[in-house]
């Protein structure tokens, strides 16, 4: 377990997936994140790579050659090396090496790099084309963030206060696990939160620049600042049964997006599919302050 810690926070990072999964603040005496409890959701806050979100049937096709992938790919459930770390910094390495070829065709290696500053961490992301062609991915975030964060609280306690960017949101929503279009999201600002607002999956938007959660029978609030991104996904687990949900909540800026109903299956030719030059670099990241 990598930790990272100054005066005010405690970070824990496994090096499987490189994933977040302790954010502790001392002064609060307050855990951030979810247990990762298996009887709801066995994760904590995985990277999602080379795909988010489903593939139509699973499958896609690159040159002609049909590929399959589970949600949200491998990386989650890859080994990193740590290959730099200091008491508020982490830099951690996976690379393809030709292990992934039944897969996914391209050779990369990820980077996912971690920054402790005060009360904020930042997460930041490098992919590297190691192949001898143009690479294609989608890489995105879901970290799930314990609410309610105290005893005698409800999920109506709480809202997302939204920070649009200066084009006009975009509303999908999932069917089958699949990509519609809704339209435009208007006046997309504050968002009470309840169990019934997941009962048919993900909230996901374009065009957002941030969200924080608050709530007015407290004062902690949870940022998630992520300029740039051209998605998000906002979630919990839904029980139909019961019409509640899991004592958490993601909010997960993405690079990418899951496959749209009517997609043909080529990767080169998804919705929100990146692509990268030989030799290629792409880098971005995101923060979260906890308060």
């Amino acid at each position: 377990m990598i930790v990272l810690e100054n005066s005010n926070m405690k970070v824990s990072i496994q090096e499987k997936g490189a994933e977040v999964v302790e954010v502790f603040h001392k002064e609060k005496d307050l855990q951030f994140m979810w247990s990762g409890d298996p009887a709801y959701w066995g994760r904590v806050s995985p990277v999602l790579f080379p795909i988010v979100g489903r593939l139509k049937n699973d499958q896609y096709t690159v040159d002609q050659r049909e590929y399959s992938l589970p949600q949200h790919g491998f990386l989650r459930d890859s080994a990193f090396s740590v290959i730099e770390q200091t008491n508020e910094t982490a830099r951690l390495q996976f690379a393809t090496n030709g292990r992934f070829k039944d897969v996914y065709p391209f050779e990369c290696s990820v980077e996912i790099s971690y920054r402790l500053e005060n009360n904020r961490l930042t997460f930041q992301w490098k992919v590297v084309n190691e192949d001898k062609d143009d690479m294609y991915f989608s890489i995105g975030a879901h970290p799930a963030f314990r609410i309610p964060l105290r005893e005698n609280e409800q999920i109506s306690d709480y809202f997302l206060e939204i920070e649009p960017s200066k084009t006009t949101p975009k509303e999908f929503i999932l069917k089958e696990a699949l990509i519609h279009e809704k339209g435009a999201a208007e006046n997309l600002h504050q968002l009470p939160l309840s169990a019934d607002l997941f009962a048919n999956d993900a909230l996901i938007f374009s065009h957002i620049d941030g969200i924080t959660i608050k709530s007015p029978v407290n004062k902690n609030q949870i940022n998630v600042q992520f300029n740039d991104f051209p998605y998000v996904g906002i979630w919990s687990k839904y029980d139909a049964e019961n019409h509640t949900i899991a004592p958490f909540l993601c909010i997960e800026p993405w690079f990418g997006i899951a496959d749209t109903h009517d997609h043909n299956g080529n990767f080169k030719e998804k919705l929100g599919i990146n692509r990268l030059s030989k030799e290629g670099v792409f880098q971005t990241e995101f923060s979260v302050s906890f308060s």
